[in-house]
């Protein structure tokens, strides 16, 4: 015990995840491990563009295809754009959108799993470079200071991660 945790979050409402943390953190209890101790990520899909129109529709066929994919071997249906669109809802597993709806959502999560490191895949599949590396940079200028400011109160990098 002791050791950190990550939850891929590939389908789903997000939330249907959190009670493997609270295992998670009732199994370090009674091996007598410290709960402030424990380091836990929850590990998403997404994308950022500058508009969530735009993310989804540069995603979804990247997304799909992917899915479809491992889906075939995992003995899953196929996804379409229904199933997609949904999943990129507020309780949906896909992160995606603009800068401030997936910020949010990082927010809302948090609030759920406490998780202390949060990744986001978002090379799913064959995606031109240029978006990709878009979607970067949006998450660093972006998303990220939303997110640091309101878990941390500092947009600051160095602040927030300093002990």
């Amino acid at each position: 015990m002791g050791l950190p945790v990550a939850l891929a979050i590939i389908g789903g409402e997000y939330r249907r995840f959190a009670p493997l943390f609270d295992l998670y953190h009732e199994a370090a209890r009674r091996a007598g491990q410290d709960k402030t101790t424990l380091r836990t990520s929850i590990n998403v899909h997404g994308f950022i563009a500058d508009t969530t129109d735009k993310a989804a529709d540069q995603f979804y066929g990247p997304q799909a295809e992917v899915m479809n994919r491992i889906g075939r071997e995992r003995g899953w249906g196929p996804t379409n754009r229904a199933h997609f669109d949904a999943a990129r809802g507020p309780e949906g597993n896909l992160f995606l959108g603009e800068p401030e709806l997936v910020a949010e959502k990082i927010i809302k999560a948090h609030g759920v799993f406490r998780n202390d490191r949060f990744l986001l895949q978002m090379a799913i599949g064959l995606m031109p470079h240029d978006q990709i590396m878009r979607g970067i940079e949006l998450y660093g200028t972006k998303v990220a200071p939303i997110v640091r400011k309101e878990l941390t109160g500092s947009a600051d990098p160095v602040k927030a991660t300093a002990s």
